[in-house]
């Protein structure tokens, strides 16, 4: 079987050469649009499956494997920050308090007609962050293409007082979900 992960994220690409399965990658050209009244996991499955049918028209007898990971806190989601004014703005919001990452999964193997969506929660608990933290933060550059804007896997790590459920959740693609849901498939 031939893998494809649906994804520019670099960090979807190092959880999946961690788990050893052999993919190419094929970054999706798809509008990522979803429709009202969605609930945020829902939102979360809908941009993987919109990923996932965006590269099975140019790979029809691969297993595709796409994501979406957002951010929720308050009913709120919070995507990838538009800009630096933006990325504080997310963190002030986050200080102090627990808030979920949802990932949304979506594998296809369109040649099989099979297709599984599932999505993968985990509770996130921020430390209270100071003005001059956030700043400092904003200003490595790293939040800016995360939902949340925050990476736990990089110097986002110092915001985190705890989490329960799956890491690799919070980084981008539940790992161990992941593998198992591939083998059922």
């Amino acid at each position: 079987m031939t893998y494809i992960l649906a994804s520019a994220s670099p960090r979807r690409k190092e959880l999946l050469e961690l788990a050893q399965l052999p993919f190419a990658v094929h970054v999706p050209n798809a509008e990522e649009i979803i429709p009202p009244g969605l609930a945020p996991a829902q939102c979360a499955e809908h941009i993987a499956a919109i990923k996932a049918n965006a590269v099975a028209c140019d790979r029809p007898n691969a297993c595709i494997i796409a994501a979406d990971t957002i951010v929720v806190v308050d009913g709120a989601i919070l995507g990838k920050p538009k800009d630096t004014a933006d990325a504080a703005r997310m963190l002030r919001l986050l200080s102090g308090r627990e808030h979920t990452v949802i990932t949304g999964v979506c594998l296809l193997n369109a040649a099989a007609a099979k297709k599984n969506v599932f999505s993968q929660e985990t509770a996130v608990r921020f430390y209270p962050l100071s003005d001059e933290e956030i700043k400092a933060y904003v200003r490595t550059g790293e939040p800016m293409d995360k939902a949340g804007a925050y990476g736990i896997q990089g110097r986002g790590a110092l915001l985190v007082e705890s989490i329960a459920g799956d890491y690799f959740n919070v980084v981008g693609l539940p790992l161990a979900r992941l593998m198992r849901e591939l083998r059922d498939l």
